[in-house]
């Protein structure tokens, strides 16, 4: 009961238990909607590689209420370190932990992706219907609602079905036209897996160019785990199809392609068979003119992926989540008006977190050959002795985002 007027509770499916899903849970189910989260895995996602959390996402977890809990998981990363082969650092840009200007290349806000699902899975289950082991294969809608069809067989009617399943949405192919394709590819691909720590792994990150437009990065997040990163710039229909291939063949494509790397490529290869997870992706950006159509509706990734380069893909998906919650809630018996609503408000900072990623700055933190990679160390060498990435950092008006400023939705504000 809000001012005497009674509001509209919704049936609300979220596809996709990821952390926009957790996000769109923990605000929806504030106001009183009936939320189902189904995820395809047995249990929820708690596992991944570390994630930064930047501008508008850490003032979107703050009015969680849960930035406090987020602290206490966050893993001790205090700056990048780019070394030669040979481990010796050339360069160090350290974490800027100022509390003023912008992030650097490390987030002082770092944190596990898994230990951001257990957090916001523990926020929401005891008010979240959730269902593992499921997954939206198709959907029917009217004007009333919208009929999901599982992967079980079953099927279910809801108000308004959520599509918060990833890069690869399955929900969005099904809501594009035919023969649309949403990706913004910039010719880069990763890889990433964990490896036993040794003494030698410290909380600086490293960052190793290779020839060949090859990098390679290490970060250790506890005393017994490393992860690793193989980064490759290459433009082949190999490339851009080994990510669906099975995994024995991802990692037998990234150990071909990195042999030859140097410093500790052996330790990292042969650290995949053995590593808890392995994930193999290409570096896009989805990008698409309308986040939704009747009672259907795209968030996080599946909407507006930025990318990894970005910096900004698990901030973008919390103030996504945010902002589409918080519209609902506004207009809960007028949903057309909520999801324009959503995109119109949503969008500006989409475009700006998206437009930050620069193919030209990608291929130039990527060389192909030796020298320009020897020219690239040289260069942030000299910018560091001079301290200008830390100038810089704590002198920016505005971190990544821009000024877009995080609305205010007095019915989705934490207590």
């Amino acid at each position: 009961m809000t001012n005497g007027i009674t509001r509209r509770s919704l049936r609300i499916l979220v596809a996709g238990g990821g952390i926009t899903g957790h996000a769109l849970a923990f605000w929806l189910t504030r106001d009183g909607h009936r939320v189902t989260v189904v995820e395809r895995f047995p249990a929820p996602r708690a596992a991944g590689a570390q994630v930064d959390l930047r501008g508008q996402g850490i003032e979107a977890v703050a009015r969680m209420g849960l930035l406090e809990t987020v602290r206490g998981r966050l893993v001790d990363e205090a700056g990048v370190a780019f070394i030669d082969s040979r481990g010796k650092p050339k360069a160090t840009i350290m974490a800027n932990t100022s509390g003023r200007g912008r992030q650097s290349l490390t987030s002082e806000y770092a944190i596990m992706r898994g230990d951001l699902v257990r957090i916001l899975y523990e926020a929401t289950r005891n008010d979240t219907e959730y269902v593992f082991g499921r997954s939206v294969d198709g959907f029917v809608q009217d004007a009333d609602r919208v009929t999901a069809h599982f992967s079980d067989g079953t099927s279910d009617e809801y108000d308004l079905l959520v599509g918060a399943d990833g890069q690869g949405s399955r929900v969005r192919r099904a809501l594009l036209p035919e023969g649309a394709d949403p990706y913004w590819r910039v010719g880069i691909h990763m890889a990433y897996w964990f490896v036993p720590r040794i003494a030698s792994d410290s909380n600086i990150r490293d960052t190793y160019m290779v020839p060949g437009g090859r990098q390679i990065m290490r970060r250790s997040h506890n005393a017994t785990e490393t992860q690793v990163y193989f980064v490759l710039r290459e433009e082949s229909a190999k490339a851009s199809a080994i990510h669906r291939a099975p995994v024995e063949q991802q990692q037998k494509f990234w150990a071909d392609r990195f042999r030859d790397a140097g410093w500790q490529t052996g330790r990292f290869i042969e650290g995949m068979q053995d590593s808890p997870f392995f994930y193999s992706q290409e570096i896009v950006q989805v990008r698409t003119d309308r986040w939704y159509k009747g009672r259907v509706v795209l968030a996080g990734d599946a909407a507006h992926c930025a990318s990894p380069y970005s910096g900004m893909g698990i901030s973008g998906g919390l103030v996504g989540a945010y902002v589409l919650a918080g519209e609902i809630n506004r207009h809960p018996d007028d949903l057309p008006t909520a999801l324009a609503d959503y995109q119109r408000v949503l969008r500006p900072f989409v475009d700006e977190i998206q437009d930050e990623v620069d193919p030209r700055i990608l291929r130039l933190g990527m060389p192909k050959h030796g020298h320009a990679i020897s020219a690239f160390q040289n260069a942030t060498a000299l910018a560091c002795f001079f301290h200008l990435p830390d100038l810089v950092a704590r002198f920016s008006r505005k971190d990544r985002g821009g000024g877009w400023q995080l609305p205010a939705y007095a019915d989705t504000r934490a207590v």
